[in-house]
């Protein structure tokens, strides 16, 4: 198993990684009858993306001499609404200031961004938008 969701009620869930212990709660949004008091399952989906996408080049790139530790990674979702579900998500991301990358090591890492595990797992109709702000 690799997590246990309990729902709390009131449009919230703890959520236990099993193997960390670590918890983190979702709450509903506040577009859609939640407190917004959490990450929504969504944003969730959001972070999924963002973060898989830095670990994939962090895997990649660990033996570089450019690093990316600090970079910064921003996502934006957009829901659509009939039927409401994430329409898309823009990912913004800002490598450290002074990363030195020939072409061939950007073409690399951009593709990596497009090809991480969770952005292949995707549905190809949530549009996926990813700017590297070299």
């Amino acid at each position: 198993m690799t997590t246990e969701i309990i729902y709390k009620g009131s449009l919230r869930c703890d959520a236990t990684h099993v193997r960390s212990k670590t918890r983190i709660s979702t709450d509903a949004p506040v577009d859609n009858k939640g407190k917004g008091e959490a990450f929504s399952p969504s944003d969730l989906l959001a972070v999924a993306l963002g973060t898989c996408i830095i670990t994939t080049i962090g895997i990649k790139t660990d033996d570089w001499e450019s690093s990316f530790e600090g970079t910064r990674v921003e996502v934006i979702k957009t829901m659509n609404q009939d039927p409401r579900r994430v329409g898309q998500l823009a990912v913004d991301i800002y490598p450290p200031t002074g990363i030195q990358l020939d072409d061939k090591q950007r073409k690399i890492v951009e593709n990596i961004a497009h090809t991480c595990p969770v952005a292949k797992s995707l549905h190809p109709d949530l549009k996926q938008i990813v700017t590297f702000h070299w």
